[in-house]
Order: C-alpha cells, then structure tokens, then sequence
C-alpha cells in the first residue's frame, strides 16, 4: 500500500488490533442470523509525510450509509462546544448576514443551528441520510453528497464559495485526503478561512488511545502531516488551537494560498516544535504503542473475568464506535457485558458489531441496577457521571478502559 497522501509505500506499522467490523455497523435483530465481514484494522505510517493510516480496504460509501447511526446532537457537550465556536468564529471574522457558512459533515445540524440562529446564511454538506434530515427539520439547507473536489467546483460555479468553511472531526474520515483539502480551498471566497477540528496524534499516543482506531477513520493526524496536506493542495494554516475534544484535538484555521492575508500565529511553530521534540517524526516514537494497547486490553478483559467469577454484574453504556473496538479487540460478548445502554433512539433495539451486545435505552440500567457500568466514551466521563449519578444510590461503580483501567 502508498500512502494517501504523497503515494510513498509504507512500510512503518503503528498498531494492529486483528479484525473487526465496520464500528458503526449496529445490528438489527433479523441481521443477527447472518455472517458479518471482518476486515484487517492495522494502521500504519508515512516515513516520509508522517501521515498515520489505515490500510485502505473499505470505501466511504460503505461505512456512512443510509444507516448511519451516529447523531451529533446526543451529546449535551458536545452541542455546548459547538454553540461556543460559532459565536467565537462569527466574532473572530466578522461574518454577518451577507457572509455564508458552509460546514462539511454537517451532521444533524447540532452546529448550523446556531449559526442560522444568529442570522447568517449557511450550508451543510452531509452524506448520510438520517442526520441529512434531520438538519432539514431544522430548517438547514443541506448538500446530501460526500465533499471532495468535484462538489466544491460545483458549489463555487454556483456562488455558494464560503466566507468560513468548517470542517469538524471528519479529515479523519475521509479515504482521499488530498481531494478533500484541495475541495476546501476551492470553496473558499479568496480571504475566507477555514476551521478544521480532529483528535491529535500526539494525545492518541500519548494516552494509548487505540480505541479511537476503527475503518471508519482512515487518518490519525498531526500538526506535522496536516500542513505537508494543506500546502500540497492549496491551503496554509495560519493559526491552531489545543482542545480538550475526543482526548484532546486540534483545531487548525487555513486560508486559501494563493490569495489568504492572514499572520501565521506563532502557536502553529510551536506547537510543530512540541511534535518534533515528542520524536514524531521518527520511526521510534511508534514502536511501544502496540504493547500498550495490549496491556490495557488485558487489564480490561481480567477486570471482566474477574467480575465474572464473582457474580457481579456488569453493563456499559455509550454504544459508541471507540467502545466497539475495543470489545472486538478484546473478544468481549454478552456473557461479560450483557447490554450497553444508549440515549441515541437510533441504536436502542440494535445490537453492536461484532460483539453483538444489545443495545437498550437507558431505563434498563435503574431497572437491573448493576455493579458496574462501563463507560465507553471516556472522553465524555464528567458529563456521563452526571447522567448516571443516580447509579451511585445503589453502589455502583463506573470503569474506564483507556488511558488504563479506572474503577470508581
């Protein structure tokens, strides 16, 4: 395999976490009677852009299909941070009711909304059906097409270039990478800026973060190789902020670079400096991080086992993708988990891939009181605490995974 973006061979392997399906394949009960596909998910890395990658295996229309179940909008918090940007970037570069937003994986509309509401014309550009719609009933205008190239020409041809173009946890996802940065530099009025969030590499290694590896994130991604992308394809970062997002995330603002005026921040050389210093740009900064996965798979699976064999019942609750790679990673069934609670309708009645754990609202958990509760989005424990604090009148405990085995 070439890498995706300089189409260099890679050679370097990051992880490998066996096989698993597709992490947001959720399972409808008449599905259960027939095989899954597993595929592979090894991830390697670019010695010469530092790209880190997946192998290249399942096309996108594959895994964000008419199925889809992830809804942005679930998260409380996660609404909360996307409310906060918008009024900080409306600020920032002054849009008003002539500017227009244009965000890619627009979702359900969780942030366009507050972008409608503050009177400035936006646009989503959304793939999936079911989140496509539900933006809709928001009364957002919706683009229901994957981005690349090809559709920001036709957008642009159109007069709909964007003063800001936002783009939240979805570099990662995208198979051809090039295509996509070189479609947000074309839709891009001549000084627009663009916002582009993602989980940073540096916080994935840092804290074993191996659960947030699944087919659907084809790229994990740093400062380093996000500007060798930008520059190839027509985009300069001009500033990046370190957030607290999915483990910690970057948010990196860019301007087209034939035409953008904007003063590079000094945070950007910094923070490349900070990378540099960590070793990333090495093979051996890579080499210890699949031992540490399989150490807190380990930790995880006896934890279970041990539960197990003192008759203590345990559940999880989030039926989200990072939880589903590490089930599968670990083995895990009904019989050491027997359901994960969700507040998502859209999953409750399913079950999850590979596992084949069922998926139940969230009444279940008062109703069975368990001893312990896994919370597999541990990126949003302070606000799952919260959720579930009625737990603790019956004495149950919660248990994280990852960065390493947490019971409390």
């Amino acid at each position: 395999m070439n890498c995706r973006h300089c189409r260099q061979p890679l050679v370097l392997p990051f992880v490998d976490l066996a096989t698993a399906p597709p992490s947001n394949a959720y399972l409808t009960k008449d599905a259960l009677r027939s095989e899954e596909r597993h595929y592979p998910l090894r991830v390697l890395v670019c010695t010469n852009c530092w790209l880190v990658q997946t192998e290249d295996l399942l096309e996108s229309t594959a895994l964000f299909g008419p199925e889809y179940a992830y809804f942005s909008s679930v998260s409380a918090s996660w609404v909360a941070h996307a409310e906060r940007f918008v009024a900080s970037a409306i600020s920032r570069f002054g849009l008003n009711a002539k500017s227009h937003v244009v965000e890619v994986a627009s979702n359900d509309g969780y942030l366009l909304q507050f972008v409608k509401k503050s009177g400035v014309p936006c646009t989503g550009i959304e793939p999936t059906a079911g989140t496509a719609a539900a933006a809709r009933q928001r009364g957002i205008t919706v683009v229901e097409e994957f981005f690349g190239l090809e559709t920001a020409s036709r957008l642009a041809s159109r007069g709909a270039e964007a003063d800001l173009l936002i783009a939240n946890n979805v570099l990662a996802h995208v198979p051809d990478i090039n295509d996509f940065i070189a479609g947000a530099a074309a839709l891009l009025k001549p000084h627009g800026a663009a916002s582009f969030e993602f989980p940073h590499l540096l916080r994935l290694v840092d804290g074993v973060q191996f659960d947030t590896i699944y087919h659907e994130h084809y790229s994990y991604l740093s400062l380093t190789a996000v500007e060798r992308v930008f520059l190839d394809n027509g985009l300069a970062i001009f500033d990046v902020e370190e957030l607290p997002t999915h483990g910690g995330s970057l948010r990196v603002y860019a301007q087209r670079k034939d035409s953008g005026a904007r003063q590079r921040s000094s945070r950007v050389d910094e923070l490349l400096s900070v990378e540099m210093s960590a070793g990333l740009p090495t093979p051996q900064y890579y080499a210890p991080f699949q031992q540490r996965a399989e150490r807190i798979k380990d930790d995880f699976l006896r934890f279970l086992l041990e539960a197990k064999a003192r008759d203590k019942s345990v559940v999880g609750y989030g039926a989200a993708a990072k939880g589903n790679t590490l089930l599968n990673f670990a083995g895990v069934r009904s019989d050491l988990i027997s359901f994960v609670a969700d507040r998502s309708t859209s999953k409750q009645g399913k079950f999850l891939p590979g596992s084949r754990i069922p998926v139940v609202a969230e009444e279940l958990i008062r109703r069975e009181k368990p001893d312990y509760i896994v919370l597999f989005p541990w990126n949003l424990r302070t606000e799952l605490f919260e959720q579930l604090s009625y737990a603790r009148g019956w004495g149950a405990k919660f248990v994280t995974a990852v960065p390493g085995l947490a019971v409390t």
